[in-house]
């Protein structure tokens, strides 16, 4: 049963990457009296249900923004994008902006977009494993350890994680795989662990015998996974959107977390996730205000693995 389930969970889960909304048109200015029209890359996952509610909710019509939301593969596509004024806002994981700053790329940050819920049992994203014999994660040390992106913020996150438990991340052999590809590689024996997000998190939990060693929040309680970006350009030419559109997704973030069934609900509307598969979800936490301590700690991090050669300036990065 446990396996049906996982399998429903992972076919779902497939939808994710598919399920889209918007057109990729460069926007034009709005009319006189008419709202900005602001398209927003995303990718269709559990993390930014947030700005979908408060789409839905109106908090941006409220501030006189007409809001688009275009789905994406991930950040290689969106920053891009960002730059290039053909979105106006991006979501992308926090490594990935320390990466994009190191090498001047124009971008700044705007607002939070996910932290972890900061309880390591039962957290959003984490190290899955089967083999009885890995039983911590610095038995990970000379293994196969898959990832959706390489020198991005999961294995950033997997490396220390194992440095905590007193093993060399360096040793760590990591997989580049598609979130939806890992728990079938895991199940081959490709893979000997694997670091899931929501839906993939429920789904190999499933799996009988199947076991988190570490997650998010073992990395910091209070990890800042993501946030909303805009580009530079836009944010000195044109400071009220920005901040109309800052103060619109910090009311999203606020009521997508105290409101969880209304997340699980809007789920429905941008995934193909079934009602039974959002109900058993481990939800992220959605503070509206960014964790500076947690992103300094994630550009130390970088640092030491190598990702960038000195510590991202957040002066400039953060708002």
């Amino acid at each position: 049963m446990m396996r049906r389930f996982a399998s429903v969970v992972f076919a779902a889960a497939l939808a994710l990457s598919v399920a889209a909304c918007g057109g990729d048109e460069p926007q034009e200015p709005p009319a006189p009296g008419q709202p900005d029209r602001v398209t927003v890359g995303v990718i269709a996952i559990v993390d930014v249900a947030p700005i979908y509610l408060g789409k839905d909710k109106g908090f941006f019509a409220n501030r006189n923004i007409e809001l688009e939301l275009v789905t994406a593969q991930g950040g290689a596509a969106i920053v891009p994008a960002v730059v290039s004024g053909e979105y106006q806002f991006g979501f992308s994981n926090t490594i990935s902006l320390f990466l994009a700053q190191s090498r001047n790329v124009p971008i700044k940050v705007v607002t939070n977009g996910v932290n972890s819920t900061g309880d390591p049992q039962k957290d959003f994203g984490g190290i899955i494993v089967k083999d009885p014999a890995i039983q911590s994660p610095k038995d990970l040390v000379g293994k196969r350890v898959a990832t959706n992106t390489l020198k991005n913020i999961v294995d950033t996150s997997v490396k220390e994680i194992v440095r905590k438990d007193g093993g060399d991340p360096n040793a760590v052999d990591f997989v580049e795989l598609a979130f939806p590809d890992m728990g079938p590689a895991l199940e081959q024996d490709q893979v000997d662990a694997i670091f899931v997000v929501e839906p993939f998190v429920t789904a190999a939990l499933a799996n009988e015998g199947w076991r988190m060693i570490g997650a998010y929040a073992d990395v910091d309680p209070n990890l800042c996974v993501a946030v909303y970006f805009t580009s530079t350009q836009l944010a000195e030419s044109n400071p009220d959107l920005v901040q109309r559109f800052d103060e619109a997704m910090k009311e999203s973030l606020a009521y997508a977390d105290s409101h969880p069934d209304e997340v699980r609900a809007i789920l429905g509307t941008y995934t193909q996730l079934n009602e039974e598969t959002r109900n058993a979800l481990t939800l992220p936490s959605w503070p509206s205000e960014l964790n500076r301590d947690a992103i300094a700690r994630l550009g130390e991090l970088a640092v030491n693995d190598g990702l960038i050669p000195a510590a991202p300036d957040l002066s400039t990065l953060l708002p």
